[in-house]
C-alpha cells in the first residue's frame, strides 16, 4: 500500500467487564497491532467518563511502550488547554528517551471532558486554558530546546533531552487546524470520524499541504470491517454522532446522548443536542480498502488511523485483524 495505518484505542468499557480488563485489552490489541503491521498505535483522553478508560494516555503509554517492541505508540491525544506545555514536554522526553524513535504527542484542544471535569484540571492554576496556539508554539519551542531569547522562560529545557525527539501531532477537524500545524509545521491529524465533511476535509488538506508540502497529513476514520458486506453494514447501522450546539456559538461531539445532555446543563447557556448519522466506512477488507485508496488519491492522506466503535470486543478484534496491514499484505500476493 502506498499509506500506513494505525490504530486508535479508547479503551472502551465493556458491561461488566472490570476496568482493570478493559486497561489489559488495550494492551492486547496494541500488542496485536505491532504484530499485525500497523505502522502507530494511539491512545485517547477522556475524563469523568463511565464509557471509555483512557484518562491519562501518557502513562498508558509507558506501560504500552514497556509491553510493546516496535510499534509506536502515542496520545491521541493530551488535551493541551489543561496542562502546563512544559510539563507534557518533559513527560514526552521521558518517555523518548526511554524508547527513542517510537513516541508520538498527538496534542488535542478539545476538553476531553464535560465543563466539570475541565473544572476539576484547571482547579487552583491560573490556567483558562484560551491560549492554546500560544501553549503549542511554547510546547513547540520547548521540544527542539529553543524557546527564544525574548521569552520569559529563555534558557529552560525540557529534561532529559532524548537522542531521538517525540513526533508531534496536532489532532483536529477544521481547516484553521490544519493551517496552525502547518505553519508550525508539525504533522497533521485530521479527525473525520469527528467531521465527516469531505468538502472540510478537502479544505484542510488543501491548506496544510499548500503551507507545508513535506508535512505528514492522516486521517482519521471509522471504520468497520467484518467477513461479509452484511455483517459489517449491521454493526455499522446503529452508530450515532452526537453534537451539542451551545448558544454561544461552540459545538462539540459527544459519545452518548446522555453526555451531550449533561455536557449542556454543565456548560450554564442554552444549548441543543443532535443527532446525525455516522459516515462510517464498511464493508470486507476488500471494499474498505477501495474506500481508504480513493481517499488517499483524492485527499493526499498519508496515513489512517482507525476508529472502530464496536461494543462486541471480538467482533472489534476482528475488524482490524481483517484490515491489517499484514492481512492485505497476504490478499495481494494470493490474488
Amino acid at each position: 500500500m502506498s499509506y500506513k495505518l494505525g490504530i486508535l484505542d479508547q479503551s472502551p468499557v465493556v458491561e461488566g467487564v472490570s476496568n482493570y480488563d478493559t486497561l489489559q485489552k488495550t494492551v492486547d490489541l496494541a500488542q496485536k497491532a505491532e504484530e499485525w503491521g500497523y505502522e502507530r498505535f494511539w491512545v485517547s483522553e477522556h475524563h469523568n467518563s463511565d464509557i471509555v478508560a483512557g484518562s491519562s494516555p501518557e502513562v498508558l503509554v509507558s506501560y504500552l511502550l514497556a509491553k510493546t517492541k516496535t510499534i509506536r505508540v502515542g496520545s491521541g491525544g493530551v488535551m493541551l488547554q489543561h496542562y502546563s506545555p512544559y510539563k507534557v514536554a518533559e513527560n514526552f522526553n521521558v518517555l523518548a528517551t526511554l524508547e527513542p524513535g517510537r513516541v508520538d504527542l498527538g496534542i488535542g484542544k478539545a476538553p476531553g471532558g464535560l465543563p466539570l471535569s475541565t473544572k476539576a484540571l484547571q482547579y487552583g492554576t491560573v490556567n483558562t486554558g484560551e491560549d492554546f496556539e500560544t501553549r503549542l508554539a511554547l510546547l513547540q519551542q520547548l521540544l527542539h530546546n529553543n524557546v527564544p531569547e525574548t521569552h520569559e522562560l529563555a534558557s529552560i529545557q525540557a529534561t532529559p533531552i532524548p537522542p531521538v525527539k517525540p513526533e508531534t501531532y496536532l489532532l483536529g477537524a477544521s481547516p484553521n487546524s490544519a493551517k496552525l500545524a502547518a505553519e508550525l509545521k508539525v504533522s497533521f491529524a485530521f479527525a473525520r470520524f469527528i467531521n465527516t465533511d469531505n468538502e472540510v476535509l478537502k479544505e484542510a488538506s488543501n491548506l496544510y499541504r499548500g503551507i507545508y508540502p513535506d508535512g505528514t497529513f492522516i486521517v482519521s476514520v471509522t471504520v468497520i470491517t467484518a467477513p461479509t458486506e452484511g455483517e459489517a453494514k449491521e454493526l455499522a447501522s446503529n452508530q450515532k454522532i452526537i453534537k451539542v450546539h451551545l448558544a454561544s456559538g461552540r459545538t462539540l461531539s459527544l459519545q452518548t446522548v446522555e453526555q451531550a445532555e449533561k455536557f449542556g446543563k454543565e456548560s450554564g447557556e442554552a444549548y441543543e443536542v443532535k443527532q446525525y448519522d455516522a459516515n462510517i466506512i464498511y464493508g470486507t477488507p476488500e471494499q474498505v480498502k477501495r474506500v481508504l485508496d480513493e481517499l488517499h488519491q483524492t485527499y493526499g492522506v498519508d496515513e489512517f488511523i482507525l476508529h472502530t466503535p464496536v461494543p462486541n470486543p471480538e467482533q472489534r478484534l476482528r475488524s482490524f485483524e481483517l484490515l491489517s496491514p499484514k492481512n492485505l499484505t497476504k490478499q495481494t500476493v494470493n490474488s
